[in-house]
């Protein structure tokens, strides 16, 4: 059995974060069955990104022009006048989001849900609500909570938040991380996670730093940090052509592994082809397109 924490109940249950998706019954992010909690923001920009409205902390709106059927029912509710009608050649809504305040009357009036947040803040209660649910199937099958993203150190408290909510239920603790963070950041959480699932995409400085925007050096030490304190690790390489799938790529991710800890496990993850649509809901570049 666990220890508990000790931090009174009501200070971890008010923690307030902002995430863009909780995910239930997932079974590919760590053992068993599992829920995910996708948090908002990360300090990384990969060219790639699968989920890009994770990487922004600010909450937008996107609009899916597949589920919109153009009743025009958002472009009225605006009092920015931000949205508007338009035929190119098909017609669709157009949004000027240097106007828009996000103020959410067009998510409210929207009939289809084509136009929705792009995050929301939710209270650590909140998520626990959400976990308490699957607690039996987390028993059954060995699973639990995995926090993803975007980047969860990103927001250092509120992930501590859940995590020791979860750690006082004895409830299986997951981080998907890019570990790029502060050290101290990592050193408070890492009690309470049971597993850690590194993102380790490019082992080239330079390269890193063309297709990530960030160095990873940050990030490398902190692998070397987390594999010290025996934590179970798994190292998952997206495999994006001709960047990160090279054979020296991966050779060299799997050699600096290797020479850090020779059991932890690495995976090699294809890349989901419809990510693109992502892009063109929040209307930004597919840099990798």
């Amino acid at each position: 059995m666990r220890l508990s924490t000790g931090l009174p109940m009501e200070k971890i249950i008010d923690t307030e974060g902002i995430i863009f998706k909780i995910k239930r019954f997932s079974v590919h992010d760590g053992p068993g069955i599992r829920t995910s909690v996708f948090m908002k923001g990360c300090p990384l920009n990969c060219i790639w990104c699968h989920s890009p409205e994770g990487i922004t902390p600010d909450i937008s709106i996107w609009y899916s022009q597949n589920l919109c059927i153009t009743c025009g029912e958002c472009v009225k509710s605006c009092p920015e006048n931000a949205l508007s009608l338009v035929a190119d050649p098909v017609s669709r809504i157009n949004i000027d989001r240097s106007a828009c305040n996000v103020t959410g009357n067009c998510v409210s009036v929207c009939p289809t849900g084509a136009i929705q947040f792009t995050g929301r803040k939710i209270r650590v209660s909140e998520i626990i609500s959400e976990i308490e649910k699957d607690i039996r199937y987390y028993a059954i099958s060995g699973g639990g909570v995995t926090l993803t993203g975007g980047e969860p150190l990103n927001q250092p408290d509120f992930s501590l938040a859940i995590l020791r909510s979860c750690y006082d239920r004895n409830i299986h603790t997951a981080i998907e991380s890019c570990l790029f963070c502060e050290k101290e950041t990592i050193s408070s959480v890492i009690q309470y996670v049971d597993q850690f699932i590194v993102d380790i995409k490019i082992f080239d400085n330079e390269t890193h730093i063309r297709y990530a925007g960030r160095s990873n050096e940050i990030i490398k030490e902190n692998f070397r940090f987390i594999a010290g304190k025996g934590k179970r690790i798994i190292v998952r390489i997206p495999m994006i052509e001709n960047i990160t799938d090279t054979e020296a790529n991966i050779s060299s991710i799997t050699n600096f592994v290797n020479s850090v800890r020779s059991d932890i496990e690495i995976e090699k993850i294809e890349y989901n082809p419809l990510a693109g649509n992502n892009y063109e809901r929040l209307g930004i570049p597919f840099l990798l397109k």
